[in-house]
Parts: structure tokens; C-alpha cells; sequence
């Protein structure tokens, strides 16, 4: 599959919202009304969905990409790549953990394997950009591929083998091939926020188009509703 090159240094220029938390006591200022209700499933229920996790940037962003993914059941976003126990938003987006922000795939694979969604992963962001995605730096914005086992480790690795062959980015590929430990579920508050906040600065300058993106070039991936 070829992957199009977006111009992905453009976002910076559209928007000088941030991912990143203001220097303000607390986070529920971000929050607008809530327009979207975060439907809570059964968590029985999700037992019997595969998991995914990536980190590629923001995770509001990354969330809504694969939501719109057909064969995805449910996205959590959270904290993924470090050691610190319990870190809460205010830690990792100032760079105060080793994690980074990241999402939690559950996918029925009868429908979505894992190697498409690692296309999803590499066609939905700039793996060759280091700690920084869109107008987001730090660390915990960097490009990690989580593996739970060594075929997912293959599959991972040897996409990224694929894309340096065809030349598909200009530069090379920094992400993170990381074995996955730990994944920490986001405060609720960043749970859908792109659904939730549509009138978001940030939303409609970076998440929106970014999904977008990701929509013009992956249209066979698609849920009904995400067209």
C-alpha cells in the first residue's frame, strides 16, 4: 500500500494551540459543554476483542483515527512507554514521566487484522519526525509501535523494512518499536474529547484535519458512519 506523504510541518503554521496542558490548577477548563456522552461498555464485553497499542502524538488525535477504523470496537486514550506508576495528564504532557501519550485499540480481528492497523499507525502521522508530531514536542509525543508478542513484532518490523525499501518518507523512520508492558487509561475528561470539544481550537486545527487526512487515503478502512 502506498503511503501518501503529507505536509505535516504545515500544521504549525495553522494553529498555536497545543496538546499540552496551560499553566492553569486544573484541566476541566479544557472541557466544553459535553455534546457527545462517552458510551461505557461492558468490559466483559471487550474481552473478547484483540488489543492494539500505538502512540503517534496527541492522543485526542490519534483516538479519533482509529475510531473511524471499521472492525475497531472501542479506543481508549491513556499512557504508554515509561515506568512511572499512575502518572496523571499533568506529568506526561510536561514531560515529567517516561511515557508517552497513547491509545488502546480493541479490534475484532475477524474483520481488522493487527497489520492493517500498523498501517493505520504509519499512515496517520510522520513516523520521521522525532519527539514532536504537528505542533506537539516533547518525548511524550514520540512514535512508538507497541508489540505484545514476537508475530506482532514481526509484523511491525517488517513494515517498516517495507516502507524504507519503497522510499515512502524522505527521512528515516524514528519510531519506537517497544515491547508493551503497562497501558494507563486517560482521566475520563480525554476520553471521545474529539467528539466532545468540536469547537476546540486545537480540535479544528490539528485533530480535525489530521483525521481527514487519514480519511482521503485509507477510505477502504473506514467505518459506514466515518465516510
Amino acid at each position: 500500500m502506498k503511503i501518501a506523504r503529507f505536509p505535516f510541518l504545515a500544521l504549525i503554521l495553522l494553529t498555536s494551540a497545543s496538546c499540552q496542558p496551560k499553566n492553569t490548577p486544573t484541566k476541566s477548563v479544557l472541557v466544553e459543554k459535553e455534546l457527545v456522552e462517552h458510551v461505557q461498555i461492558n468490559p466483559e464485553e471487550l474481552q473478547k476483542y484483540e488489543t492494539a497499542y500505538f502512540a503517534s502524538g496527541c492522543f485526542w488525535c490519534v483516538e479519533a483515527v482509529f475510531e473511524s477504523v471499521k472492525g475497531v470496537k472501542e479506543v481508549y486514550s491513556g499512557y504508554a512507554g515509561g515506568t512511572e506508576v499512575n502518572p496523571t495528564y499533568e506529568q506526561v504532557a510536561y514531560g515529567r514521566t517516561r511515557h508517552a501519550e497513547a491509545v488502546e485499540v480493541y479490534y475484532d480481528p475477524e474483520l481488522i487484522s493487527f497489520t492493517q492497523l500498523v498501517q493505520v499507525f504509519f499512515g496517520s502521522h510522520d513516523p520521521t519526525s522525532l519527539n514532536r508530531q504537528g505542533p506537539d514536542r516533547g518525548a511524550q509525543y514520540r512514535s512508538i509501535a507497541f508489540y505484545e508478542n514476537d508475530a506482532q513484532k514481526k509484523v511491525i518490523t517488517d513494515y517498516v523494512l517495507l516502507l524504507e525499501s519503497k522510499n515512502v518518507y524522505d527521512l528515516p523512520i524514528v519510531t519506537e518499536v517497544k515491547e508493551f508492558d503497562t497501558f494507563y487509561k486517560a482521566e475520563e475528561y480525554h476520553q471521545d474529547f474529539e467528539k466532545r470539544n468540536p469547537n476546540n481550537s486545537y480540535i479544528r486545527n490539528v485533530s480535525v484535519p489530521r483525521l481527514n487526512r487519514f480519511k482521503e487515503n485509507f477510505k477502504s478502512y473506514l467505518k459506514e458512519e466515518a465516510h
